[in-house]
């Protein structure tokens, strides 16, 4: 299992918190969702969905959700 982490410029709203998990949570491979203390890290199983998928599909839900992203 391989893990992702992003950092956000401000925490996430309750609501947008559950939309992510629903946006990347049905996706093969996704283990598990942590979004907290303007965090979201991501953990999968790479053998069922490559690690370049789930960066760029985070980055582009962050960012429809009206978040920055600060790395």
């Amino acid at each position: 299992m391989k893990k992702v982490s992003f950092g956000v410029e401000k925490n996430f709203c309750a609501e947008c918190s559950l939309a992510l998990r629903r946006f990347i949570g049905h996706m093969d491979g996704v283990e598990s969702i942590d979004v907290e203390n303007g965090m979201v890290a991501i953990s999968f199983d790479d053998a069922k969905i490559p690690e370049d998928m789930v960066v760029r599909i985070t980055k582009n839900n962050i960012e429809k959700l009206g978040y920055k992203l600060t790395d």
